[in-house]
């Protein structure tokens, strides 16, 4: 069953491709269910499911767009990441946990690489759920910014796990061998926090944090 979906460089083969579209759409419809339930209890309208979905294409046309992008997978991308937080700060962590699995199945389909199933939720399936943890801090004092950092660091900590799993062959031969242990938290934490401080400083804009307060105002209505 693996072969027949992977092919042997890594990738996906045609079926591979077509079974992991087929999973994709289930996860959007399952999590856009979801949502219109969640709105159904608190007298949110169909709006929310539109919002859902913008974040979830903004998110994944951005992050096309990459600053900087490491030999073995992972950029500096411009916000991508802020898109999926949102949903879980204002919709609260289940429904941007959801949204953010889906949201990992199309980065799967973006660039594929297959070990086992096991480093593909690693690398894309959780990692990117992780980012609806941002909800946790929905209702607290500067919530998106305490939710973003959780939700990224989140991220990175199922990368690392993968990582350390899978990926300490491909550590560069010139790498520090006093930091090799170190090696998965230096690599996947280096694009994740560099991005995310990136992301931090332009929320702090002022002009910048007005406009999403109105977003979440309207986005709430």
């Amino acid at each position: 069953m693996f072969q027949l979906l992977v092919n042997q460089d890594g990738g996906l083969t045609t079926a591979g491709y077509a079974i992991t579209i087929i999973i994709a759409i289930l996860g959007l419809i399952v999590a856009l269910i979801f949502a219109g339930k969640a709105s159904a209890r608190k007298k949110i309208t169909t709006k929310q499911l539109v919002y859902c979905a913008m974040s979830l294409a903004l998110g994944f046309v951005a992050s096309y767009i990459k600053v900087f992008e490491l030999p073995f997978g992972g950029a500096i991308t411009a916000c991508s990441m802020l898109f999926i937080v949102l949903i879980g700060y204002w919709y609260g962590p289940k429904t941007g946990i959801l949204l953010g699995f889906v949201y990992g199945i199309m980065q799967f389909l973006q660039e594929p690489y297959v070990l086992s199933f096991f480093q593909v939720c690693c690398d894309y399936l959780l990692a990117f759920a992780a980012l609806g943890l941002a909800g946790l801090f929905a209702h607290k004092k500067n919530g998106l910014i305490k939710g973003y950092i959780l939700a990224i660091l989140g991220r990175g900590a199922f990368h690392v796990i993968g990582g350390y799993l899978y990926w300490m062959d491909y550590m560069p031969d010139n790498f520090p061998k006093s930091l090799a242990a170190a090696y998965p938290f230096i690599y996947n934490y280096s694009f994740i926090l560099a991005e995310g401080l990136i992301t931090i400083l332009i929320l702090s804009i002022p002009a910048v944090k007005k406009a999403l307060e109105q977003v979440k105002r309207n986005a709430l209505s």
